[in-house]
C-alpha cells in the first residue's frame, strides 16, 4: 500500500509521467525558431532601405526596375546630379544648422521647467504638470493654423524663426514630462549638501542636477534631433525661398507631377539623409537606452 501511495504522488508531481511519448520541448529547437522569427523581420524591415540603396546607383531611368537587387550598370551619377546640380549640399546644411539650434532651444527650456517640476514648490505646480500630461494627448495639427496666424502677424513667416522660437518657449512636453521622471528619481539629499555649501537653485541645476541627467539629456537631443531632420510640415508651411529648404523639402522637388521626377537623385539624397540620423543614434545608443529605461518609460 505504501509503495502505491507514493507512485500516486509522484504521479500528481510529475504528471507527464502519466502519458507515454510526451518529451519536453527542445530547447534547442525553440531557440531556432525564434532566430528565424528574428531574422525574417529583419530582413522584411531591412529590405526597403537596401533595395533603395542599391536603387540610387543604377541609372536614372533603370532606378524603378523591379523589386530586385540588380548590381549591373551601377553609377555614382545619382549622387553627383543631387549634390552638384541640385544644390542639396545646401539643404543638408540647412537641416544641420536647424536640428543643432532647436536642439539647444529644447535642451534649454525643457530641463528648466523639468527642474522646476521636479524640484521646485510653487503654487499650482500639480495643476500645471496635470495639463502638461493633458498637451501629450493634444495633436500637434490643432496647433497648426494658431501658430501660422501668430507667426504671419508677426512678420516672421519666410524666416527660421517661427521653426526655432517654439523650441525655446518649452513646447515640447514629451521632453519635460522625460526629463521631470528622471530628476525626481535623483536624491534629494544631493540638494541639501549643495544649499549647505552655499549653492543655489541655478547653481544646484547647473553643477548638480544636469551633469546627473546626463542620460534623459542625450536621449532628449536623439529624439528632437531625429524630428528636426524628417521634419517636412513645418519647413512646407514657413519657408519659400529655396535657398533656406530644408532636405526633406528638398526631396520633395525631386518629384513632379508632371512625369519629370527624378528618381535617381531621389534615391541618391534619401541615402545620404540617413546617415546623419543613423550616426547620431549608433553614437549615443547607450545613453539613449538608459534615458528611457531611467525615466519610467519601459
Amino acid at each position: 500500500m505504501t509503495g502505491r501511495a507514493d507512485a500516486a504522488i509522484t504521479a500528481r508531481r510529475r504528471p507527464f509521467i502519466l502519458f507515454r511519448g510526451h518529451r519536453p520541448t527542445n530547447p534547442a529547437l525553440q531557440s531556432a525558431l525564434r532566430h528565424i522569427v528574428v531574422i525574417c523581420l529583419l530582413i522584411a524591415i531591412l529590405y526597403p532601405i537596401v533595395w533603395m540603396i542599391v536603387a540610387s546607383f543604377r541609372p536614372g531611368e533603370e532606378a524603378l526596375n523591379g523589386l530586385g537587387l540588380s548590381f549591373s550598370h551601377l553609377t555614382i551619377s545619382n549622387y553627383r546630379q543631387g549634390l552638384n546640380g541640385m544644390n542639396f549640399s545646401r539643404f543638408f546644411l540647412n537641416s544641420l544648422f536647424l536640428a543643432v539650434v532647436e536642439i539647444i532651444g529644447t535642451l534649454f527650456s525643457c530641463t528648466l521647467a523639468a527642474y522646476a517640476f521636479a524640484r521646485l514648490d510653487f503654487r499650482f505646480r500639480r495643476v500645471l504638470f496635470a495639463i502638461l500630461i493633458g498637451a501629450l494627448l493634444l495633436p500637434s495639427q490643432v496647433l497648426i493654423v494658431p501658430q501660422y496666424v501668430i507667426f504671419h502677424h508677426l512678420n516672421l513667416v519666410g524666416t527660421y524663426l517661427p521653426l526655432i522660437l517654439p523650441h525655446f518657449l518649452g513646447i515640447d512636453a514629451f521632453f519635460i514630462f522625460l526629463n521631470t521622471q528622471f530628476i525626481r528619481g535623483l536624491p534629494r539629499e544631493l540638494d541639501d549638501a549643495a544649499r549647505i555649501d552655499g549653492c543655489g537653485e541655478i547653481k544646484i541645476f547647473l553643477r548638480v542636477v544636469l551633469p546627473l541627467s546626463l542620460p534623459a539629456v542625450a536621449t532628449t537631443a536623439m529624439f528632437m534631433f531625429i524630428n528636426s531632420w524628417n521634419d517636412l510640415l513645418g519647413p512646407l508651411l514657413y519657408l519659400s525661398n529655396t535657398s533656406l529648404f530644408t532636405v526633406p523639402q528638398g526631396l520633395t522637388t525631386l518629384l513632379d507631377t508632371t512625369g519629370q521626377s527624378s528618381f535617381g537623385a531621389l534615391f541618391a539624397m534619401s541615402t545620404l539623409s540617413l546617415i546623419p540620423v543613423a550616426a547620431f543614434f549608433f553614437t549615443g545608443q547607450k545613453l539613449l537606452v538608459d534615458g528611457i529605461a531611467m525615466t519610467g518609460l519601459k
